[in-house]
């Protein structure tokens, strides 16, 4: 017998970030004041393999066809939700996730999702919990000294004609006294990061400020970034340093490796494709980055194309991998020394007409089960010109929202 699910218009609420329901947080997507949150899970699992987009799809499509969907608002996002978080590697674990409720907002619209309920669920604001206990940082799979000798080698292969590029990620752990509240840590990063993806889903939690992929209905839509400065904190000296940035031959070099593997992959389902000539300088709050816009509209192929394909074909760009894919993967497996999980990789959600955000799993985090210790990520495109000690300090720098989220004790 099917189940019901119900998608109504909501009215005033919480901003999302705040809204509490009977279930516990299960799946979050929040950029300024809209997205998705998700409370309690209906249906889970985890996925393996290099065919994993694929078998996602499949599952989601199964999930679907048990439901009787009753959807009073409709448009991109409303309806049944799949929050997906899916590994850098295939051999790694990814995860899916279709929460109980699900609440959105955008365009000044806000709507609930429910299933399997005869009335609304009631929502109310949550009020944040004192962080109690101390943290404390521990250096990860490699020293700063280990990994700027990995930067260096790197920068070696690169300039012996091996590769063009390659991305070296690393991790850093946080071990807290007591559980650390999840809540406290979306506060933080919905707050200093509005322009950002604040993300959550299994455990793994971040602010990423890159789009893979954006499908609403033909239109297709990628934000790029590579090619990053770290900010100074006076407004006129960092206009300066964002017109260094946009004239610096090796972000410049970087950002175009990006830029092209993503316009690659999405060629052959396009019928026309933008890619603007220049990047933009997209200011975060502690960081300026390299940026561009590519938007494409699918083509009229035989065989429909959804986001799955779409995510398949990008991942992993040179903007998390490197260039020629194969071999910077191959180095990648060699230097970093660690498992990236879930990190690096295709994060956000899919609704039932297959359109959805899938952003990428950056200035991100992972949650232990036991809730008291935390992995957390960041990674740096190395290309002929990089210097090992400015590649650390914008790691370093990377690592901050996760690190400051953590360390806050209000």
């Amino acid at each position: 017998m099917p189940t019901n699910i119900t998608t109504e218009i909501l009215g005033a609420h919480p901003a999302l970030d705040k809204i509490s329901t009977e279930l516990d947080i299960s799946a979050l997507w929040i950029r300024g004041s809209e997205g998705l949150i998700g409370f309690g899970e209906w249906r889970s699992t985890s996925l393996k393999g290099r065919d994993r987009f694929a078998e996602a799809r499949k599952w989601w499509q199964e999930q679907l066809s048990t439901l009787k969907i009753q959807n009073n608002v409709q448009g991109s996002g409303t309806g049944p939700i799949l929050f997906t978080s899916f590994s850098f590697d295939p051999s790694d674990e990814s995860k899916l996730v279709i929460p109980k409720i699900i609440i959105g907002q955008r365009d000044g619209k806000s709507w609930i999702t429910f299933i399997d309920e005869t009335t609304t669920p009631s929502i109310s604001e949550h009020h944040g919990e004192k962080q109690l206990g101390t943290v404390e940082f521990h250096k990860g799979a490699l020293s700063d000294k280990e990994w700027k000798e990995r930067v260096a080698q790197a920068v070696d292969r690169i300039k012996g004609g091996a590769l063009e590029k390659v991305v070296l990620a690393r991790d850093l752990v946080a071990q807290n006294t007591e559980p650390i509240l999840l809540r406290n840590l979306i506060s933080s990063l919905t707050k200093n990061y509005p322009t950002t993806w604040v993300f959550l889903i299994s455990n793994l939690m971040g602010a990423t400020p890159e789009l893979l992929v954006r499908l609403n209905k033909s239109l297709v839509t990628s934000r790029i970034l590579a090619g990053t400065i770290r900010k100074s904190g006076d407004e006129a000296r960092d206009l300066g340093l964002a017109a260094s940035l946009a004239k610096s031959s090796k972000d410049l070099e970087e950002h175009e490796y990006a830029v092209r593997s993503v316009a690659d992959a999405l060629s052959p389902f396009c019928s026309s494709t933008n890619v603007p000539e220049s990047p933009f300088v997209l200011h975060l709050a502690n960081l300026m980055h390299l940026a561009t816009d590519v938007t494409g509209v699918l083509n009229d192929a035989a065989t429909p194309i959804d986001i799955f394909t779409l995510i398949a074909s990008l991942h992993p760009s040179a903007a998390v991998c490197g260039t020629p894919t194969s071999v910077a993967s191959a180095l990648i497996d060699e230097f970093e020394e660690m498992n990236r999980g879930r990190y690096a990789g295709p994060v956000g959600w899919i609704d039932a007409r297959g359109d959805g955000e899938i952003g990428i799993a950056l200035r991100a985090g992972e949650l232990s089960d036991d809730h008291k210790s935390m992995r957390i990520f960041s990674g740096c495109g190395i290309v002929a010109g990089s210097i090992p000690e400015e590649e650390l300090a914008e790691s370093q720098a990377k690592l901050s929202p996760m690190r400051t989220a953590l360390e806050i004790r209000e």
